[in-house]
């Protein structure tokens, strides 16, 4: 059976269905883990094919970079296409094709990342050639993360160059998986470790010690009543499923014996915001309690301490505002169509708060991403290529 590195170890043709372009892209893994160069290797040689300049945008080490392109008029008011290349893990889930092949069936095409998000950069680029031999008013950039799965951590550095170094585009389509869905609002994400250093002690002397499980569960419980209080209080948006801001500790482990006090406790959550609420309106609430906590503690044991710090950089919210021509723009090419909410992040709260409009709007259901057997539809993928074509005749000079 052959690698993923030996099915893509070849020149790119110059034109292929979106289906096509897809097959050759999902070969490429690109697993947050692993470097994404070989996959921008690919997309660089397609583009110089057909004339389009593009511009690396590297992680640190160079292992991993983001890619800029441009398809027509260096001016303002362009469209920004934007989707990242990692995807996540397939270790231990069911899959019963090989994820790094492009299988089709049952009108169904499978593979890891066929959904999360090669769709919709397989869209764009089988537009390309249409692009390249149309005199564009306004241009079409192509904007292509590494890690987003593990935290929106490419985008930020590839979005300031953008706005630096370019004229200014109009619109940012982020193109994750909407079912073609125009969404105008996203909630932002953060995630935190907290640990409580406790005094040991014997378990029987329970007046000596500070055990470590028992103030992480009141820290949790406290995570758990700051939701019901911001419901209590009106602190929701009712366009999201999840109305309101949410906290979810996902991990939790501590303690030596049954019969210790524990020295040590942490746990790992969560807090995805309302974008208009935003994380430290939300995160002062707990960290208020916290240190309330830990004075009123360390009277007792001086070594007794609470420590919280992120575990990533906060993922800002997609507001539903100051977005007119994006919303615009989505109805025009796709008719009149409800917006909406999705509690999940994106790299579109870090394209808005650089002070571009931003939506979110791609082929393919959230409800396949992550999964085994990932699939996108193949009516989806119709619908993301008539898009681009749409795209390419409405941005014609």
């Amino acid at each position: 059976m052959t690698t993923p590195s030996e099915r893509t170890n070849h020149a790119p043709r110059t034109h292929y269905t979106a289906t096509e372009m897809l097959a050759e892209l999902v070969a490429f893994d690109t697993v947050s883990r692993h470097s994404n160069l070989a996959l921008i290797e690919f997309i660089e040689r397609y583009l110089t094919a057909h004339g389009v300049e593009s511009w690396r945008v590297e992680n640190d080490d160079g292992s991993k970079s983001n890619l800029l392109a441009r398809i027509g008029p260096a001016v303002e008011g362009g469209v920004v296409l934007s989707g990242h290349t990692d995807v996540v893990p397939v270790d231990g889930q069911p899959w019963s094709t090989d994820p790094f092949t492009l299988t089709a069936r049952d009108g169904k095409l499978y593979a890891r990342g066929s959904c999360d998000m090669k769709g919709f950069i397989a869209c764009a680029l089988a537009a390309v050639p249409q692009w390249t031999a149309t005199e564009l008013s306004k241009p079409v950039w192509l904007a292509f993360s590494y890690d987003e799965e593990i935290g929106c951590l490419g985008a930020p550095r590839m979005i300031e160059r953008l706005v630096a170094d370019f004229p200014r585009p109009a619109v940012v389509i982020v193109g994750e998986p909407t079912l073609m869905q125009p969404v105008t609002q996203q909630k932002g994400i953060t995630s935190l470790k907290t640990v409580v250093h406790g005094v040991e002690s014997h378990s029987s002397q329970v007046d000596q010690g500070i055990s470590a499980i028992h103030v992480a569960a009141r820290l949790v419980t406290r995570i758990e009543e700051i939701m019901a209080e911001m419901v209590s209080e009106g602190e929701t948006n009712a366009d999201f499923n999840v109305a309101h801001s949410s906290l979810h500790v996902g991990r939790i482990q501590g303690g030596t014996a049954i019969n210790i006090m524990a020295r040590e406790c942490s746990f790992e959550w969560e807090i995805r915001h309302l974008p208009e609420q935003g994380f430290d309106a939300v995160f002062s609430r707990f960290d208020a309690f916290s240190q309330s906590l830990e004075q009123e503690l360390k009277a007792r044991d001086a070594r007794f301490a609470i420590e919280t710090t992120p575990l990533t950089h906060t993922v800002p919210g997609l507001a539903g505002s100051d977005n007119r021509d994006a919303i615009a723009l989505c109805q025009r090419l796709l008719g009149e169509r409800e917006t909406q909410a999705v509690a999940y992040a994106t790299e579109a709260g870090q394209f808005q708060n650089a002070g571009l409009e931003a939506i979110i709007c791609g082929p393919g259901s959230i409800t396949q991403a992550h999964q085994p057997d990932e699939f996108i539809s193949e009516e989806q993928l119709a619908q993301g290529e008539a898009f681009m074509q749409r795209l390419g005749e409405c941005l014609q000079a």
